[in-house]
């Protein structure tokens, strides 16, 4: 009996160890290896083809990418359950999308929602939805003093590669890591899988760093990629991870699909002009061209970027050149230095010389986002798939694209849909073989470089900021609310109740509310007429500073304020905000106009109130060729008229007040109020004690009402309106953006 119990026990322990090292290690022998490898992918020149029950068919890639991100949850999360996966990939094939692209590992959940939709699907004689898989390399990793070649680089991506591949096929346990997914799994997605997408947009420091670094390892020779005499030691790594990958897919699983490797402008092939080269400071040069492969590689390979309409925007600037004033002496030693280097393709190898053929779309408009593609599809002799490309409906902006109006941010939902429309003709026009929209929901958790500052950037996920661009590319929204949100600015007041009013006299009255992503107000005032009259709501949040009149307007307060809201009629409405509580001065006085915020200060009692302003993202000097130019701005506190009702016909998605039969309706995204977490009502504290942002905790804010014919009556008085916050625990619903709609009528007229 002992022996049995004995053989027993080791019989269970040689089945997990043998268990453990399959599932979790990846070990394996290879029993099949007279087993031909297949593939049912291929590209030639410019195409990608599918094969199909008649042969190989060219095979138009038309995704949309897909976070991982949902209110409450970063994306570390993996929050996103199967029932909601399913109910997304039928909402983006009903689009008129054939792929879904995905950046990374996920958890389980994904793929056993992808397998049981596609299984569904074609049970029902139907077109599967097709995927494209990426492997993520860290961004610690890339923004560290390590190269490519550093292990925890190089072997991390190598082993993510196998664990990818392994997880597609079905043959893969993971426990939770950082940046990657979790779970058992077991169903073998590998059928509807195009391709792979490895890596993420190169970080241009990381790629030269490592090209300085590393020189002699500028040659790899593998079974199925290996590199030209020209290759960098940047080129040589990546050509070394995807012959590894499809080494180990094609030695495993005899299978073969697509490869590709990220890139985007910043880390494009292509030397600009000198003075561009300079002010975008780019330093890195990847070039798919350098990475070869061999006759065993069966599938083929394709090219990868990301391209937006706006950023950056090269060509704008090659078409319209300027004389430039003496340039520092850094930059002309960085010339030098740049010159003594291996560079990339001068644009001239690639473009015409001729304005009329290199700047202009085939509609006959001045259209640098068609001309960079071309330049693209020009240069490569591989398929071209522009693997991102999208305009955001945030209500603030980053940058400006200045020839067809495709802005990062501040666009409508119907402006959205017709840009992501445009763009995609554009890449069609140019000859790429594919595209794939970003993206397909809004991620709450997302940040962006002209905000990050006033933000509380480790709790980003409860609340929906509206001032962040980045937040809102998606295709799906999120609006707060578990079913509707608490309000909305459309001139119908019947979600007001008694309870709501904040302050009111003999006049009028003002009544608050707040949800996740908006401070709403009503303000009522018997015979107020929105073609000639003017209202004026002055807000207190920050015990440190505000003044108790507003030279502007000439309006006294019983209480020190911060800010002032001034309606206006439809087109002169605005929040204001006192000189001492004005970020933008405070964080981006050098670049805006050449001077340090902290040698004049303002006083905290100033009566002064700014206009409330953004930074965009703009390259002056290569308008102006003065180097010293000071940064370009925006007026983010303008408020925008109209209905902000998603089913309202006349819905604009970027409506900030709306006039009612008494009064207006009002809602002012929480960060335009210097709210850094208003899940925990945390507000900025003063700059000039911290020289910079920091946080200070209020549980009320002072609000009051106005009107022109009251300006030198007397103070203001101001009522208290209590502040809790909502924590960690956010509600919100879905709902598909007018974009979804505008671009699926779009791909449907494209398919009859």
């Amino acid at each position: 009996m002992k022996k049995f119990i004995l053989g027993a026990c080791a019989a269970a322990f040689l089945l997990f160890l043998g268990y453990y090292a399959y599932f979790h290690l990846g070990i394996y022998v290879d029993l099949d290896s007279d087993t031909p490898v297949s593939t049912f992918m291929k590209t030639d020149a410019d195409t990608i083809y599918m094969l199909r029950e008649g042969g190989y068919e060219p095979f138009e890639i038309r995704g949309v990418n897909m976070g991982v991100g949902i209110p409450g949850e970063w994306a570390t999360d993996y929050a996103i359950d199967e029932e909601t996966y399913l109910r997304w990939f039928g909402w983006i094939q009903e689009l008129g999308a054939n792929t879904v692209r995905v950046y990374t590992i996920l958890q389980d959940d994904f793929y056993n929602a992808f397998y049981t939709y596609n299984t569904q699907r074609e049970a029902q004689g139907l077109e599967p939805l097709w995927l494209i898989h990426g492997v993520w390399v860290n961004d610690y990793i890339q923004n560290s003093h390590r190269d490519a070649f550093d292990d925890d680089f190089l072997q991390t991506f190598l082993e993510d590669c196998r664990t990818m591949v392994d997880i597609v096929h079905g043959q893969k346990n993971l426990s939770l890591g950082r940046g990657l997914g979790s779970g058992r799994y077991r169903k073998d997605i590998s059928p509807w899988i195009v391709g792979y997408i490895l890596g993420v947009e190169w970080e241009d420091v990381t790629v030269t760093y490592t090209n300085h670094r590393d020189p002699q390892r500028n040659r790899y020779q593998g079974t199925y990629f290996y590199t030209s005499e020209d290759a960098s030691p940047f080129e040589a790594m990546l050509a070394q991870v995807g012959d590894s990958i499809v080494d180990y897919e094609t030695t495993r699983y005899k299978q073969q699909r697509l490869i590709a490797f990220s890139n985007w402008p910043t880390t494009d092939p292509f030397v600009y002009p000198e003075a561009i080269t300079n002010f975008f400071m780019k330093c890195g040069y990847v070039d798919v061209e350098h990475i070869k492969t061999t006759d065993a590689f069966l599938s083929g390979q394709f090219v990868s970027y990301h391209v937006y309409p706006y950023y950056p925007d090269y060509l704008n600037y090659v078409m319209n050149p300027v004389e430039f004033e003496e340039e520092p002496a850094w930059m002309r030693a960085a010339e030098q230095q740049r010159k003594q280097e291996i560079l990339g393709v001068p644009i001239e190898q690639v473009l015409t010389g001729d304005p009329e053929r290199d700047f202009y779309d085939p509609s006959g408009r001045v259209n640098t986002y068609y001309a960079y593609l071309k330049m693209l599809t020009t240069y490569h002799t591989m398929p071209v798939v522009i693997s991102e490309y999208g305009v955001s409906t945030g209500r603030g902006m980053a940058q400006r694209d200045i020839n067809t109006g495709r802005s990062q941010g501040h666009m409508t939902e119907q402006e959205q849909g017709q840009a992501i429309i445009e763009c995609y003709e554009d890449i069609m026009a140019a000859g790429c073989a594919g595209s794939c929209v970003f993206t397909w929901q809004d991620e709450w958790f997302k940040r962006t470089w002209n905000t990050m500052h006033a933000v509380d950037l480790d709790n980003t996920p409860y609340w929906s900021d509206y001032q962040t661009n980045e937040q809102y590319f998606g295709l799906l929204t999120f609006d707060p609310g578990q079913e509707k949100s608490v309000c909305y600015v459309d001139g119908d007041t019947s979600e007001w109740e008694v309870g709501d009013v904040v302050w009111e006299n003999e006049q009028g009255s003002l009544s608050m509310k707040y949800d996740e992503k908006f401070l709403y107000f009503y303000a009522r005032w018997d015979g107020f007429d929105p073609e000639t009259g003017t209202l004026y709501i002055p807000i207190d949040t920050t015990p440190k500073s505000g003044s108790t009149y507003c030279e502007n307007y000439g309006l006294s307060f019983d209480r020190p304020c911060d800010f002032v809201i001034r309606i206006n009629r439809q087109d002169n409405s605005r929040v204001v905000v006192q000189d001492r509580y004005e970020v933008l001065r405070a964080m981006f006085m050098r670049e805006t106009q050449d001077e340090d915020p902290y040698l004049d200060v303002p006083d905290p009692d100033s009566p002064a109130f700014k206009y409330i302003d953004l930074m965009l993202q703009t390259a002056t000097p290569l308008l102006t060729g003065n180097w010293s130019a000071s940064a370009e701005v925006y007026e983010t506190g303008k408020l925008r008229y109209g209905s902000a009702n998603p089913e309202s016909e006349d819905f604009d998605s970027l409506a900030d007040f709306m006039f009612t039969g008494d009064g207006v309706e009002i809602r002012i995204p929480w960060q335009l109020l210097n709210f850094s977490n208003p899940s925990e009502m945390m507000i900025h504290d003063d700059y000039y004690e911290h020289y910079g942002v920091e946080y200070l905790h209020i549980d009320e804010m002072y609000v009051g009402l106005a009107t022109e014919e009251q300006v030198g009556e007397g103070r203001i008085l101001l009522a208290p309106f209590p502040l809790e916050g909502w924590g960690k625990t956010v509600t919100y619903h879905e709902r598909l953006k007018r974009s979804y709609y505008i671009l699926q009528d779009y791909w449907a007229g494209l398919d009859n």
